[in-house]
């Protein structure tokens, strides 16, 4: 289970979230609530899960209401049953009703994220192939839902487009030949040796072709036959390097036989990019622990 600190980036976007809902303020509170009120809430998961976000939730409480008192009951990472306890917060009820959509938006969203991750996580467990997740994130939750992949179970790929090179049929527009892509290589590597290389092949020809170059870490099969990735991973032979990375077209239920063929890693872009959000619920109450 993880703890995640809440960065400046994310606290920025945290109040950009709660701008964008207060607006000029909560007319509903202002009118309809006392000033005086205080109140208890809980978190709950309505539904089974993984939780991850709770950091980022609390922060929103924070940020609305500093004097608020919240205790945390499941830490990222914790499987959750219906009915569980995820917070606490106390304080003025003006505050927790002003913090509440925000709050869930966040956890719910990220939950989500970390409940189809363990999924996945859960098909390919037979197997020694890790599950990464892609760039295919919500903008500006990038750091977020990586995080909320972990939660899950799951391994971060690339976090962005600086600490990987993926090279992609795209990038090889121009020029693919082998030795153009060696002398590539070797000036990534003299320039920036802790950045990685990951070479895209669609045929066990070019997984031939990639294997023959020095400094590759990755190679990745796309859209590749199980019979196809079985063979690519016996042409590394004994090498522990380069990994070979399976991606495109498969699903949870083809998951299972394609880790099965021996390849290291297998990314799937629907943990962040169509995935729903976890239901959890904030109810008022006079209930006093997790």
């Amino acid at each position: 289970m993880s703890n995640h600190p809440v960065s400046d980036n994310m606290q920025a976007l945290i109040r950009l979230a709660l701008d964008e809902d207060f607006g000029d303020g909560d007319v509903t509170s202002t009118y309809f609530v006392p000033a005086e009120l205080q109140a208890r809430a809980l978190m709950r998961s309505r539904t089974p899960g993984v939780v991850s976000g709770v950091q980022v939730a609390e922060a929103v409480f924070r940020t609305v209401d500093p004097t608020l008192n919240i205790e945390i009951c499941k830490p990222n990472g914790s499987i959750l049953a219906p009915g569980d306890v995820v917070m606490i917060i106390e304080g003025s009820a003006r505050s927790i009703l002003g913090a509440e959509r925000t709050a869930l938006n966040f956890i719910q969203r990220l939950s989500g994220v970390a409940t189809m991750t363990h999924t996945y996580v859960q098909a390919i467990a037979h197997t020694s192939c890790k599950l990464l997740d892609t760039r295919k994130t919500t903008p500006g939750y990038r750091l977020l839902e990586k995080a909320a992949v972990v939660d899950g179970g799951g391994t971060n790929h690339r976090l962005g487009l600086y600490d990987r090179a993926m090279v992609k049929d795209n990038h090889l527009m121009t020029d693919g030949n082998t030795e153009h892509l060696q002398q590539c290589i070797n000036r990534l590597k003299t320039d920036k040796p802790g950045v990685e290389v990951e070479l895209e092949a669609d045929t066990l020809q070019q997984v031939e072709a990639f294997l023959k170059l020095d400094g590759v870490d990755y190679i990745l099969l796309d859209n590749m036959s199980n019979d196809d990735m079985r063979r690519a991973v016996a042409m590394r032979g004994n090498r522990e390097k380069p990994y070979f990375e399976a991606s495109g077209g498969l699903t949870l239920a083809t998951a299972p036989a394609a880790a099965e063929t021996g390849v290291d890693f297998m990314s799937f872009g629907c943990l962040t990019h169509s995935v729903p959000s976890l239901d959890l619920g904030l109810d008022f109450t006079v209930e006093r622990s997790c």
